[in-house]
């Protein structure tokens, strides 16, 4: 069930900032006289014209073409059921927001305050010349069908109902592959659908297409089995009555080869399981709790092949993994409409795709150690990022051959590359950080917790299992913001370093702080001082074991800030320096930049060792570094003392390092544009592919470019991650929003995990 910290930043999450999750974003430029005049008048008068003698241009002159409406008049929500249009409008809006991310198709979300189901279907055929397609959502059965029906047939452009269509097809696509495990065929097993509404109906006769026998299907409602002798069945209902004596769950379940529950939880009893034939199919869809829990059904029956609606258990059936890609491929073939031979080749491609070897940022994005086909893995993961590259163009050959198309695809290779050039909006670097957190949280001090932002930072990361926090500062201080806020904040340590509980901590920290730097100035009195500051008690207690990492707000001049740090914790075994780096995430993927906080006027040694650091940090990530030094001049084009600090590095790099991906000096916008750099300077290492690091050579034109890109391109940013010290400590720039802060914890966690690994390679070496 939700709690009610998810509850209040649900509403949080929503309202925020700009209310809502989507807006409109111009495609063109806007700012001087002359766009606007060739935006709207006269100069759109022109494509206008074109349109009208050619109603076809609207694809080549308008968004029409990319462009889906997400309708509906909110008469099946989610679970909450008859809601009414208005309240209906969050769920529409996350509609788009998925649409976009995972294909990048534009939605309008529109809500229609109407119940009457002609009204209703004469408004949204109506309105239907501005779309590309129709996305019906959280539409009642039985009216659904005929809405559904009735406007594919007036209109030319793909239709479809997700909630009927969208579980067809994934389910499908886990059916045909639990059928190859347990070496059943489609049209000899028995099947009980537990609900008779849109998905449950439409599950049904995709099954049947799929070759499953309609006398071998019980489906129930809420009154029991679809039998033909009931007189209270509506039409849709009676398509799927048949001859039978037994009206219960428990009769219809006896030699069940499958169970498909579309339905309220826990009707699926264990004794009921247990009556099902030898390796039954169970999907159990009903959500948050299914028709029968994950852990009961695998504990009655051992070789049950499960699924359910949930992330937490194996096997998910979720929408998201088919309408992105399905309308994706009916759009870029400009189909007229989605038929039944696009859905079931959306679902063979999805079945075929879980057959596969997963790639291993799959495997780390959801913290497995090798997802493999198997009873646990017959349908792909929401994230596969091959998914977009298999589904669409499966979907978009399904509809030339149906003869639906209007564009044919002819290069299937080129679609399949402009598919993957899409696959950035989606974020999954974010991801792959917060599921390898989740998967080993470590304990994070938390060394201004007297701040709310922290607090707030703190309570998200508890709720999410990214971190096990530990609270720095004033505890009264602390208790009293907790309850101002209302935060869900319960059972943490909060430690006050200046607190008499401390004394016998501060003396132990002190003689460790004193036996580092003693001769180094420090005496012993000098260490039990600092010990009452939080920036040199923060990084002592994870220096001493206390906790795992550190995370601390920045108030001061950052490379003072890191002085304590560097002193408790130390620099890494090799490293003579600290470096910072940033991650700038934009929609071609994350770009690195480093030293934009520690070195003000780096050598080429050092140089070379912050860019190590940073190829280091990269491989962390999972990604391959391809790393530009960067300069004002390309490659000897303008002399002068940095475009030679910069060559001799690369020198330097070049001759030990010499698999790294690494070239210099350049120019960032060549480093960054691949087409550029191949065209004028083939014989660069960087030459086939963009740098995804830039190093920059002085501290000032490194916080530059970072400033300007955090706040001109609105970019999400990590940062600064902290290269080259021996334990996991991170400083975080002045004036870090909640969600920077999180980011830098989930880094700070990953960071951890990495220093355990290199500690217990240590010991064992």
């Amino acid at each position: 069930m939700l709690d009610k910290l998810f509850r209040k930043d649900a509403l949080t999450y929503h309202a925020e900032g700009r209310p809502g999750k989507i807006e409109v974003i111009p495609t063109k430029p806007y700012s001087t006289k002359r766009d606007l005049s060739l935006a709207y008048t006269p100069g759109v008068a022109d494509p206008c014209l074109k349109i009208k003698d050619d109603p076809e241009d609207v694809y080549k002159y308008t968004a029409k073409g990319n462009l889906v409406a997400v309708i509906s008049n909110g008469t099946a929500v989610l679970g909450l059921g008859d809601i009414g249009a208005l309240a209906g409008k969050p769920v529409m809006e996350g509609k788009g927001l998925l649409f976009k991310i995972f294909a990048d198709i534009d939605v309008f979300d529109i809500e229609v305050d109407l119940k009457d189901p002609q009204k209703f279907i004469d408004t949204v055929i109506a309105i239907a010349p501005t779309f590309g397609g129709i996305n019906l959502e959280d539409i009642k059965a039985p009216e659904c069908f005929e809405i559904e029906e009735k406007i594919q047939e007036a209109v030319d452009i793909p239709v479809m109902h997700d909630d009927q269509h969208g579980t067809a097809i994934i389910t499908s696509a886990g059916l045909i592959n639990a059928l190859k495990i347990n070496g059943k065929k489609i049209e000899d097993i028995k099947i009980v659908v537990n609900g008779a509404g849109a998905a449950a109906i439409s599950c049904t006769r995709l099954y049947i297409k799929l070759g499953a026998r309609p006398e071998n299907i019980y489906m129930l409602d809420s009154k029991g089995v679809l039998r033909k002798d009931r007189t209270d069945l509506n039409p849709i209902k009676r398509q799927f009555a048949i001859d039978c004596d037994i009206n219960t769950i428990e009769e219809a379940i006896d030699g069940a080869d499958m169970f498909l529950g579309l339905s309220v939880a826990g009707v699926l009893k264990k004794e009921y399981l247990k009556k099902m034939a030898d390796n039954p199919i169970v999907f159990a869809l009903a959500n948050p709790v299914p028709e029968i829990m994950y852990e009961e059904a695998i504990s009655t029956r051992d070789d049950v092949i499960m699924a359910t609606g949930r992330s937490d258990y194996p096997n998910q059936i979720n929408n998201v993994l088919g309408f992105p890609f399905i309308f994706r491929g009916a759009l870029d073939v400009r189909a007229t409409k989605i038929n039944d031979e696009m859905k079931l080749a959306a679902s063979h491609a999805l079945a075929d795709l879980a057959t596969e070897p997963v790639p291993d940022a799959v495997n780390i994005a959801y913290h497995a150690t090798n997802f493999s086909f198997g009873k646990d893995y017959i349908i792909p993961k929401p994230f596969d990022p091959r998914l977009i590259t298999r589904l669409a163009p499966a979907v978009a050959k399904a509809a030339m051959e149906s003869g639906v198309a209007r564009k044919p695809i002819t290069d299937w290779a080129a679609y399949r590359e402009n598919l993957v050039k899409k696959l950035g909006i989606s974020n999954p670097l974010i991801r792959q950080i917060r599921y390898r957190a989740q998967k080993d949280p470590k304990s994070v001090v938390f060394a201004d917790a007297e701040n709310y932002k922290m607090l707030k930072a703190a309570e998200f990361a508890i709720n999410q299992k990214l971190a096990i926090p530990i609270l720095l500062g004033n505890e009264n201080r602390i208790k009293s913001l907790i309850r101002q806020h209302d935060l869900e904040i319960n059972g943490v340590e909060i430690i006050d370093p200046k607190s008499d509980k401390e004394i016998g901590r501060r003396e132990q920290f002190s003689k460790v702080l004193f036996q580092k730097r003693q001769r180094k100035g420090i005496t012993l009195q000098t260490a039990l001082d600092r010990m009452l500051h939080r920036n040199y008690f923060a990084p002592m207690l994870v220096e001493t074991g206390f906790a795992d990492a550190m995370v601390s707000e920045l108030t001061n001049n950052y490379p003072e800030t890191i002085t304590p740090a560097i002193e408790v914790i130390g620099r890494k075994k090799g490293s003579s320096l600290v470096s910072g780096m940033y991650i700038i995430n934009t929609k071609e993927g994350p770009v690195f930049f480093a030293d934009c906080t520690v070195n003000k006027n780096p050598t080429t040694e050092q140089l070379v060792e912050i860019s190590l650091q940073t190829a280091f940090a990269i491989k962390q990530f999972n990604l391959e570094p391809r790393l530009a030094l960067v300069s004002y001049s390309n490659f000897g084009s303008n002399s002068g003392r940095i475009p030679s600090l910069v060559s001799d590095a690369v020198e330097i790099l070049h001759r030990d390092y010499p698999n790294l991906v690494v070239d210099g000096e350049i120019q960032a916008n060549v480093a960054l544009n691949s087409e550029l750099l191949e065209e004028n300077f083939p014989f660069s290492k960087l030459a086939g592919a963009p740098a995804n690091a830039l190093i920059f050579p002085y501290l000032t034109a490194g916080n530059i470019a970072f400033k300007l890109m955090q706040e001109m391109g609105k970019f999400v940013v990590i940062g600064p991650i902290l290269n080259g010290l021996n334990k996991s400590v991170h400083i975080l720039q002045m004036g870090s929003t909640v969600q920077e802060i999180i980011h830098m914890v989930m880094v700070a966690v990953i960071d951890a995990q990495c220093v355990q690994e290199r500690e217990c390679s240590e010991n064992i070496q």
